[in-house]
């Protein structure tokens, strides 16, 4: 193999290593916001769970038209 065709394939595993740390980084981060809006779903669903009338039905009726 000669020294061009080395160096090229060098650099381009040095960029696809590059760009798949950074899509590990983007993951992550979703990950971690995945979670967060977990806990925050999770902690809404308690709530309404435990002041049934919080939610009121008639407030979703459309009004009447005079």
């Amino acid at each position: 193999m000669d020294e061009a065709r080395f160096i090229e394939l060098e650099l381009r595993y040095m960029q696809q290593a590059e760009l798949l740390q950074q899509l590990n980084d983007v993951m992550y981060a979703q990950q971690q916001e995945l979670a967060a809006l977990r806990v925050e779903v999770d902690l809404l669903k308690r709530k309404l769970e435990g002041e049934p009338g919080l939610v009121d039905a008639k407030q979703q009726e459309r009004p009447p038209h005079y």
